[in-house]
């Protein structure tokens, strides 16, 4: 069990943040601080907050890219973010757990330049991990 974990959001891939933004806030959500666009990863995003948890809008700014299987899936709702503490021990906890690390830490811009990592769990369902230090 890693108990330094702390839930953060849910990733919400979309073809435009300001369609999807506005969908959201049908249901009360807002944006929370400003765009950002991550050239590594080849996405754009924003974050919404409201009544349920903080959302992380996600759209490509490239053709093909990372959120690419999951739009053309028509998957929305596809990855659930922690923030820790200690990134390599909670990544090594979850290989232990059978996951699989499909993006080793990388300096992320929405979180200020904190590493981040993606690990997949054996149920397939798409982790992001924090690590908890620059403003996030």
């Amino acid at each position: 069990m890693i108990v330094d974990m702390e839930f953060h959001h849910i990733g919400v891939a979309c073809r435009g943040l300001e369609a999807e933004s506005e969908a959201f806030s049908a249901l009360g959500y807002a944006q929370e601080g400003s765009d950002f666009e991550d050239p590594v990863q080849g996405v754009r995003g924003r974050f919404l907050v409201g009544a349920g948890p903080r959302l992380e809008l996600l759209a490509p700014l490239r053709r093909e890219g990372v959120l690419t299987p999951w739009l053309q899936r028509g998957t929305k709702l596809y990855h659930l973010a922690y923030r820790t503490r200690n990134l390599a021990e909670s990544l090594a906890r979850l290989k232990l757990a059978r996951a699989r690390v499909m993006v080793a830490p990388i300096p992320s811009v929405a979180f200020g330049g904190s590493d981040i990592a993606f690990a997949l769990m054996p149920n397939l369902l798409l982790l992001e991990l924090i690590e908890v230090g620059v403003e996030s």
